[in-house]
C-alpha cells in the first residue's frame, strides 16, 4: 500500500499542476502572479478579470481533484479495494499540493486550494458540499471576507469527515479510518496555513473585501 500512496500522490500532484487562472491571465497577456494578491486562484482571477474568467478558473480548479480520485479508483478500485478509499483521499491531497505548489511556477507559488478542496469533496464524499458550500457562502457574505468563509469550509470538511467517518457513511475499513482523519486535518491545516497572510491582514483590518465588481484597470 505505501507504493500504491506515492502513486496516486503523484497522479494528483501532476493533475492539480495546471492553474486556470495563470492560464486564462496568459491567454490575455497577462500574469495574474503580479496582480492584485498575486494569487493564482479563482477568487484573485475574478478580481482581476471578471466572473467569467472566476466562473473558468473555479470549474477548472474543482475538475482536477475529481480527474484525480476518478483515475484512482480506477487504478485500484479492484486490486485494493479495502484501502481505494484511502487512495482516495491521498490523490485529493496530490491535487491540492500540486494546485498550491507547481514545480514550473516561481517559487513554487500557485494557489491556495479552496476549489480543489472542494472538488475532492465532490469526488470524495458529496454529501459533505451542502454543509461545507452553505458555510461558506454564508460566511463570505456576512463577512465580506473569502478567506473567513474558506477557512470555516475547511474546519467544515474536516469536522464532517471525522463525522461520517465514525458514522460509518464514507465507506472506509476500520483499518484505515485514523488515517483518513489524519488526511483530512492535513488537508485542513494546509489550506489554512495558505491563508496565514489573510488572518494577519485579518487580525490588521486591511484584509480586501470581496465584491462582485472587477477591479477598475484590469480587463
Amino acid at each position: 500500500m505505501l507504493s500504491n500512496r506515492l502513486v496516486v500522490l503523484v497522479i494528483g500532484y501532476f493533475c492539480g499542476i495546471f492553474l486556470s487562472g495563470y492560464a486564462y491571465g496568459k491567454s490575455k497577456h497577462k500574469d495574474i502572479t503580479t496582480m492584485g494578491s498575486g494569487n493564482a486562484g479563482t477568487t484573485n482571477t475574478f478580481r482581476m478579470f471578471g466572473w467569467k474568467a472566476g466562473l473558468i478558473t473555479l470549474l477548472g480548479d474543482v475538475s482536477k481533484p475529481i480527474a484525480a480520485i476518478l483515475i484512482t479508483w480506477l487504478l485500484f478500485h479492484k486490486s485494493c479495494p479495502e484501502g481505494v478509499r484511502l487512495l482516495e483521499l491521498y490523490a485529493g491531497l496530490g491535487t491540492i499540493i500540486g494546485h498550491n505548489y507547481p514545480f514550473y511556477m516561481k517559487h513554487f507559488k500557485g494557489g491556495k486550494g479552496i476549489a480543489c478542496t472542494g472538488g475532492m469533496m465532490i469526488a470524495f464524499c458529496p454529501i459533505e458540499v451542502p454543509l461545507g458550500l452553505g458555510l461558506f457562502l454564508i460566511m463570505t457574505a456576512v463577512t465580506k471576507y473569502v478567506s473567513v468563509g474558506s477557512i470555516v469550509g475547511l474546519i467544515s470538511f474536516f469536522v464532517q469527515t471525522v463525522a461520517f467517518g465514525e458514522l460509518g457513511i464514507l465507506d472506509v475499513t476500520e483499518k484505515y479510518r485514523m488515517e483518513v482523519y489524519l488526511l483530512a486535518a492535513v488537508i485542513m491545516l494546509m489550506g489554512i496555513l495558505r491563508h496565514r497572510e489573510n488572518i494577519k491582514r485579518l487580525i490588521n483590518g486591511n484584509e480586501n473585501k470581496f465584491s462582485l465588481k472587477k477591479k477598475e484597470g484590469t480587463v
